[in-house]
């Protein structure tokens, strides 16, 4: 099981600007590339992985050629795993930023989180 987010707060749909190397975040993913902030099975930290994002389905790329699909939902999970056996994780870790855990592989995606409207 996931972070459900329900109530107060929803998951307005992971706002991955920085994408394109040209939004200036810090901590997530740096001015001059496309990387994001990973650690692979038991290996540290490192902005290591590439991420792509084409509609509502995100891949996230291993420096070793493995990768992750995602899912963007509007349901309050925020993000499910696209395909394989193992459930995302989502845990809202700071202000504009996500883990997303998958099995022993985790990520830091910039995110924004907004309130429900009433």
């Amino acid at each position: 099981m996931g972070l459900r987010m329900s109530g107060a707060l929803l998951l307005a749909g992971l706002a991955l600007t920085g994408c394109d190397g040209k939004s200036g975040r810090t901590g997530a993913i740096a001015d001059d590339d496309s990387l994001i902030d990973c650690a692979i099975g038991k290996g540290a930290w490192a902005r290591a992985c590439g991420v792509e994002r084409e509609g509502d389905m995100l891949t996230l790329r291993h420096p070793d050629g493995g990768f992750r699909r995602l899912r963007i939902v509007q349901d309050g999970r925020g993000l499910v795993s696209a395909d394989g056996a193992e459930d995302a994780k989502l845990t809202i870790i700071g202000k504009g930023l996500v883990e997303v855990a998958i099995g022993a592989d985790q990520y830091r995606l910039p995110a924004t989180v907004a309130a429900k409207p009433n």
